[in-house]
């Protein structure tokens, strides 16, 4: 036998060998194991579960696909899905109830229940009611084109002198006026006026929300004339700190517990999952 292939097989036998115990520990490691070792390398603590028996989250049901009623009126969505995980990662009890949307903050604050998990928007104004958890979802800007356009990067200098639509007096304006201040900016009342002016031709380019946008690339109202281009915009001064639970104030045990929660779906792939499930298109 060659005794340099000889070599090359004993050191791959020996490779082998080394590894192999570390292989059959990984193994019979549990998934909560290999959860809380992804938190551990994203530098998350785990926070104090003992006395976390079960969180009470509210909804309401009429905000698909995030909270909706289905054909046999069972609450459903993406954020109950979301929550449903949560609760599964932390190994608690789960509740989702729906209330109308006038009714689940104060639920919150009156005890009713533990979180709200109904795509509320960071705000400064309801930051002065509740806390929040870590962001779970943001909804960028985005810009659409006419699939028949040929421009592919969206930066200023390739939309010199070009049509963008957008809605007036929008924090996408005030983007487009900051940062393509040698477009030229076309401003209309409502979407569907500046989505109409797009399939028309009239502009070049459209810029708005990404997920309003999804929902209406994938719909009949678009006749399939147009697609995404460029990536997502996510500038929080102009565009928020994004979509997260709310809960009540001064509850940091909680809101620990769900951030925790929160990076084992995301490191464990389940957010993902779930965004694959409820939205035809990448928005963001």
């Amino acid at each position: 036998m060659n005794p340099i292939f000889h070599l090359r097989a004993l050191c791959a036998l020996l490779a082998l060998a080394l590894l192999a115990p570390s292989w059959a520990i990984g193994q019979e490691r549990s998934g909560e194991q290999m959860r809380e070792s992804e938190a551990r390398i994203l530098r998350i603590p785990k926070p104090d579960l003992l006395d976390l028996e079960q969180i009470r989250f509210v909804t309401d049901s009429d905000y698909p696909p995030f909270n909706y009623l289905d054909e046999e009126g069972q609450l459903t969505g993406f954020n109950v899905d979301l929550a449903r995980a949560l609760c599964d990662e932390l190994s608690v009890e789960c509740s989702v109830r729906a209330l109308p949307w006038n009714r689940l903050l104060s639920a919150l604050e009156e005890g009713e229940a533990d979180a709200v998990i109904a795509s509320y928007r960071i705000s400064e104004k309801i930051l002065q009611q509740v806390d929040f958890t870590d962001s779970y979802y943001h909804t960028p800007a985005r810009f659409v084109a006419l699939k028949t356009n040929p421009v592919r990067a969206i930066i200023p200098e390739s939309l010199a002198d070009k049509k963008i639509g957008v809605v007036a007096k929008t924090a996408h304006q005030a983007y487009l006026e900051d940062f393509f201040s040698s477009s030229r900016v076309v401003k209309f009342a409502t979407p569907v006026q500046a989505r109409s002016a797009l399939r028309e031709g009239s502009i070049d380019v459209l810029f708005g929300d990404g997920l309003s946008l999804m929902f209406w690339l994938n719909g009949i109202s678009s006749e399939d004339c147009c697609a995404f281009r460029g990536g997502p915009f996510t500038e929080s001064k102009y565009f928020g700190e994004g979509i997260a639970i709310a809960i009540r104030k001064g509850n940091g045990k909680l809101r620990d517990a769900l951030n925790y929660g929160l990076h084992l779906a995301r490191g464990g792939g389940r957010i993902e999952e779930l965004h694959l499930r409820y939205f035809p298109l990448r928005f963001f």
